[in-house]
């Protein structure tokens, strides 16, 4: 079934008046969009304080509406609605109904990261070389995960994650993965050797996603989440963090404390020239600090004193 579209560009400041107008006239769905996504002043939003909702300055405002509506009778009911908002710059076309979800699920393809970890959605063909008995394959549905190993930060992780493999240190092991997401890096470890892994997150979903996707995987018995504050205290000999640079520098102390003596760490979600700070902070529990690079995202990993 076929859609009519409205498109206008707006200020953050003006985004809830606009919504509630389009909402009000009959909107079937509304979305925002980064206005400057295609130029050199795209902003990235990273995963949200909790009950935070931030957006970009700038944005582009999407409403559908059933195809039979009259583009013309639905500005006026708008200006009506709000007429202190300025309708003058929207457009209209009609679109075609498809699943979007899984058209963009389409698009994902296969990814290796560093020998041996394959990360594969659900809808693809394992690839030739993830056809082996070494390789450790983590099967995601990359439209319902929190995370599907495209961003760096994911990518640091799981490289680290593989060499740690081949050089013996996650056989066997128990990983801590803080800030679970869907439970990527803590599916890979496990496919990697380690014997069990725990997911923490301050998402509930998360914790759903991450359990689905360990369920799916076959190793749903080796993984435990929980919520930060549920979480028993231990230690362990391998820990992941994937999560902002503020909340690095925040959770420093506990993190280390979950860090066995002689243990590895990895921190990520660092964007370049943030980790200078970070090595400053986690200092005075670990050795052997180092950084690796991509893009823009930087991961810091070091030994427990």
């Amino acid at each position: 079934m076929p859609y009519l579209e409205l498109s206008l560009r707006c200020s953050e400041s003006d985004q809830p008046r606009y919504e509630n107008a389009l909402e009000d006239v009959g909107a079937l769905s509304v979305t925002l969009l980064d206005a400057d996504a295609d130029t050199s002043n795209e902003h990235a939003i990273l995963e949200p304080g909790v009950g935070q909702t931030p957006l970009w300055h700038a944005l582009v405002l999407t409403a559908l509406f059933p195809a039979e509506t009259n583009a013309l009778a639905l500005l006026a009911a708008l200006e009506s609605f709000d007429p202190g908002l300025d309708w003058s710059n929207a457009s209209f076309r009609s679109v075609e109904d498809q699943d979007w979800e899984r058209a963009w699920m389409d698009q994902y393809v296969p990814l290796r990261f560093g020998t041996r970890t394959f990360i594969v959605p659900w809808n693809q063909a394992l690839p030739d070389e993830a056809d082996s008995a070494d390789a450790a394959v983590v099967r995601l549905d990359p439209g319902l995960a929190f995370g599907s190993g495209t961003h760096p930060t994911t990518a640091l992780c799981l490289r680290w994650l593989d060499r740690l493999a081949g050089e013996g240190e996650l056989k066997g092991a128990s990983v801590l993965d803080f800030g679970c997401g869907s439970g990527i890096l803590a599916l890979a470890a496990l496919k990697l050797g380690a014997a069990n892994a725990v997911g923490v997150d301050n998402d509930p979903q998360a914790l759903t996603a991450s359990f689905d996707n360990a369920e799916r995987n076959g190793v749903g018995e080796r993984l435990a989440v929980y919520l930060p504050q549920n979480e028993p205290p231990a230690t362990y000999p391998v820990v992941v963090a994937n999560i902002l640079a503020s909340a690095l520098d925040t959770l420093a102390e506990t993190l280390a404390k979950r860090v066995a003596p002689g243990g590895r760490i990895a921190l990520s979600g660092i964007l370049q020239g943030q980790e200078g700070e970070l090595l400053a902070r986690y200092a005075p529990w670990f050795d052997r600090l180092t950084t690796d690079q991509e893009g823009d995202w930087m991961r810091i990993e070091g030994v427990r004193r």
